[in-house]
């Protein structure tokens, strides 16, 4: 009973469903941008390897949140429609 009002609560935030989708998004791009940084920027090395590994690390975030976001605003709003007993 608790999931099913945390997620009547998340659909019904759609204000914070879109910033959650457009902050993972940026996130996304910040972590291409460093990955791409490490690998053209850097001398072959230790230090290219970590500005990469930092981007790898968020660009998962980035997917995470951003997953998140977009599942919320569709599939939960769907599932709250659809849900009778939010009423």
């Amino acid at each position: 009973m608790r999931i099913r009002q945390w997620l009547h609560a998340r659909a019904d935030n759609p204000r914070q469903n879109f910033t959650f989708l457009l902050t993972g998004f940026s996130l996304f791009a910040l972590g291409l941008a460093l990955v791409g940084a490490g690998q053209y920027l850097f001398a072959p090395g230790i230090d290219g390897e970590l500005v990469a590994l930092a981007g790898l690390i968020l660009i998962g975030g980035g997917i995470i949140l951003a997953a998140v976001g977009y599942l919320s605003l569709s599939v939960l709003r769907i599932f709250s429609i659809l849900d009778k007993k939010h009423e």
